[in-house]
């Protein structure tokens, strides 16, 4: 009995022991954010760690998305209620290629065989995506950015479907 009672003392102390040394940023929970269709977008956006260059990589994860309506996937100056995002890091992503913006449709039109990716299973998605300090000439250290889902131009004016993970950089030392 006393054995038994010394290992669960043992054990629960070197639990504890391991949690408390383990780095804060593993703590972390994403950012989870819901739409009104049963969609959703997953990142750990908080507290970034930039290179020297003032970027990083960002990975967000979607599911349960309406594979009939297309989305663009973007990192953007957060917009007035109602506005569509905008200016976007990477601006209008026309060659199919770059990190900062995604077009993802699997009902895009034949002109876009190059440059929309079709969803996954399940209306899922993952994408890393390039966010740096500053989009053009907004410092998003000052003003709030972040990582933007919205339907694409073939329902340009559909804000129902936006979605928003604010983006925040660690501070500088």
């Amino acid at each position: 009995m006393r054995t038994k009672a010394f290992l669960t003392t043992a054990v629960s102390a070197l639990l504890l022991i391991s949690l408390s040394v383990a780095p804060s940023n593993a703590a972390q929970k994403p950012q989870l954010v819901k739409g009104q269709f049963g969609e959703s977008i997953s990142a750990q956006a908080r507290d970034i760690t930039v290179d020297k260059n003032g970027q990083a990589q960002i990975v967000i994860t979607g599911k349960g998305f309406d594979e009939t309506v297309g989305i663009y996937l973007a990192y953007c100056v957060m917009p007035k209620s109602g506005a569509a995002p905008t200016p976007c890091g990477g601006g209008v992503n026309k060659s199919g290629i770059g990190d900062a913006s995604y077009w993802i449709s699997s009902n895009a039109p034949p002109y876009a065989a190059n440059l929309a990716e079709p969803f996954r299973a399940g209306g899922r998605f993952t994408k890393n995506v390039g966010v740096s300090e500053k989009i053009g000439k907004i410092d998003c250290r000052k003003s709030k950015c972040a990582l933007t889902v919205r339907s694409d131009h073939l329902r340009e004016g559909d804000r129902s479907r936006d979605l928003f993970i604010p983006v925040t950089f660690k501070k500088r030392k």
